[in-house]
């Protein structure tokens, strides 16, 4: 008997510390959020200040001289970990450290792009002086965006992500996770 009740103990105490970790582990937290994220919650589209704001990069850059593409913008959940597992599980090269959940883009809030030659090619080439003005198409690009209050990927510490564009709208992903979406007000934030 006194077996039976410190096996339950120890079960009991077992059961705890995994909800403690679910709850208090920033790794433990974004894995029980995705396990409650409602699929009807999530955006399935790209927001609209985003992709105005993509819209006006395409025409601010091509007054430059320069012709972007937006290689992606919204990305399911799916999609996102079908990206996630390029690397690891299926061939090619790691391209993102988020699995899904983990990205802004799985909330409409970021693109990526690339520069297009007049040869039409499809370019990620960060030197390329395709206008010939002596500045960098890219860092032009990204400057553009930046005016237009986009964060770029290039800017992070950790894993730099240079074709990447994103709005957080003062959100951390962990809002995001949590349900929390732009408000209204975000929808006419102006361009600097």
């Amino acid at each position: 008997m006194k077996r039976n009740r410190k096996g339950k103990l120890i079960f009991t105490l077992f059961i705890a510390f995994i909800i403690f970790f679910l709850i208090k582990n920033p790794l433990g937290l974004n894995f029980l959020n995705r396990l409650t994220m409602e699929s009807d919650d999530l955006p399935t589209e790209l927001h609209p200040v985003v992709k105005e704001r993509s819209n006006q990069l395409i025409q601010q850059s091509a007054e430059k001289g320069i012709v972007i593409l937006i290689t992606d913008d919204f990305r399911s959940m799916e999609d996102q970990n079908a990206l996630y597992e390029k690397g690891r599980s299926s061939e090619g090269s790691i391209v993102t450290h988020a699995r899904g959940g983990e990205s802004f883009h799985n909330f409409g809030l970021a693109i990526d792009f690339a520069i297009k030659t007049p040869d039409e090619n499809i370019i990620w080439d960060m030197q390329y002086d395709g206008n010939q003005n002596g500045k960098s198409d890219w860092n032009e690009v990204v400057e553009l965006a930046k005016a237009l209050g986009f964060e770029w990927g290039g800017d992070w510490a950790q894993f730099k992500d240079y074709p990447h564009l994103q709005m957080n709208f003062g959100l951390t992903l962990a809002d995001l996770q949590n349900g929390k979406r732009p408000d209204e007000s975000s929808l006419t934030a102006d361009t600097n």
